[in-house]
């Protein structure tokens, strides 16, 4: 469900703009209303194809919202357009992170949940790229604040990356340490990743890295997944892990 070479591109940035974020796809809750979640797609994909795969998981009392990335030029495409949550260069631990687009896609995801109801359960998860601005998500809540300083708004209970890295990594602890509302924030929150060691699109080496380097930041309620043979998709079994955890984390009701 999406399209990501870490072996090419220049890891350049796209010029200074103003992208607009495409169609939103709800999936309603069967039941219950408990929790709402965000689900960020990967790249060059849409908000739709993961809402059809959202709706059969037997989670009655959650609602999905499936945003749409903007479509902007993207590097590691050689500046080709396409939906993207931020622009990517190459996947590289020294490489620049583009987090003006980060964080104008988080604000954007974020405004979406400040608009649920006040006792709903809040949480955002992805695949690929989407995967890691759902954990770019997760730094800006420990902080409260965006990259930009601008206060971080909403209360998140759970986070999920599938096949995913996490964007600023290299610092990431230094601006949670010292904090203790940050410490107390990154603690506290459950964080799942998933990773397939046969993943020839995002190596499997960046989702144990990230779980290391969240964990060192004070990240404590993590669990990391990792899938023997699985490349750059999901399986039912994966998903079935994702539903078994939300299920436990946020104390659904009715999970059949």
């Amino acid at each position: 469900m999406s399209y990501l070479n870490p072996s090419t591109g220049s890891g350049s940035r796209t010029s200074r703009s103003t992208f607009e974020f495409g169609r939103t796809y709800v999936v309603k809750p069967k039941g219950k209303h408990q929790a709402t979640i965000a689900w960020l797609h990967g790249l060059g994909d849409n908000g739709s194809s993961w809402s059809q795969l959202l709706e059969s998981l037997p989670l009655p009392n959650i609602k999905w919202i499936c945003p749409t990335a903007p479509t902007r030029p993207v590097a590691i495409l050689g500046g080709f357009p396409c939906t993207a949550w931020f622009d990517v260069g190459e996947l590289s631990d020294d490489g620049p992170d583009d987090f003006e687009g980060l964080d104008s896609s988080v604000a954007h995801i974020a405004n979406l949940l400040s608009a649920e109801p006040a006792d709903v359960k809040l949480g955002i998860g992805g695949f690929s790229m989407g995967a890691a601005t759902a954990l770019y998500s997760a730094t800006c809540f420990a902080q409260g604040k965006y990259g930009n300083g601008n206060t971080y708004p909403v209360n998140l209970r759970a986070i999920i990356g599938l096949s995913g890295w996490l964007p600023g990594s290299r610092n990431v602890r230094n601006k949670i340490e010292g904090s203790l509302e940050a410490e107390r924030r990154a603690a506290s929150l459950p964080i799942l990743l998933c990773h397939g060691m046969c993943d020839e699109v995002v190596p499997y080496k960046y989702g144990e890295r990230s779980t290391l380097v969240l964990n060192s930041a004070g990240f404590r309620n993590l669990a990391f997944k990792k899938y023997d043979g699985l490349g750059h998709y999901t399986v039912p079994r994966e998903m079935d892990e994702v539903c078994n955890w939300l299920s436990a984390k946020l104390g659904l009701e009715g999970f059949r």
